[in-house]
């Protein structure tokens, strides 16, 4: 899937985007909303976006994953030859490892901000809304005919996947 960014500039724009969107089978799950005005979210029932989507706890956990995943092949790959444990020692190992590295990046990647909105952090502060949309290659067209015909004040910023990769760097 594809994640279109777009700014809105007040919450009335943001709900009509929403209303709009909807009818065009857009599903809250595929809808998400992100401002500082989580009050205003609330109140006009839109779909804020999810704990995933604003921080980097996910990429930080793919990378705790991977890293110690690592660590846990290196520490086995020399008791292997050694014939100390058994199998069933050395997996115990190499998960304990694998889930802990995942754990720590996970803690690490909870307080930073995602690195996919990042950008739009000035953007926040002013009052603007970003709405993520989520949508198939075949549907981007038409997302993108509505939200340029019915709210020109919804800026297209940008678009990305949906799934994150653990060692990208910022996109400008």
């Amino acid at each position: 899937m594809k994640r279109l960014y777009y700014l809105s500039p007040s919450l009335n724009s943001t709900d009509f985007i929403s209303k709009d969107l909807h009818e065009q089978g857009i599903i809250d799950w595929n809808f998400h909303v992100i401002s500082k005005d989580d009050a205003g979210i609330y109140t006009h029932h839109l779909n804020s976006a999810t704990t995933f989507q604003r921080t980097d706890v996910v990429r930080y956990a793919e990378r705790g994953m991977i890293s110690g995943g690592l660590i846990g092949f290196l520490l086995l790959f020399p008791l292997m030859y050694l014939e100390a444990y058994s199998l069933n020692v050395w997996l115990a190992i190499c998960f304990f490892c694998l889930f802990f590295g995942a754990w720590s990046g996970g803690i690490g990647g909870i307080s930073r901000e995602n690195y996919k909105i990042q950008r739009f952090h000035d953007q926040f502060s002013n009052g603007q809304y970003l709405i993520l949309v989520d949508v198939r290659k075949k549907d981007e067209a038409t997302v993108q005919s509505i939200m340029s015909l019915r709210h020109p004040e919804a800026s297209l910023q940008g678009f990305d996947s949906t799934f994150n990769n653990p060692f990208a760097t910022v996109p400008t």
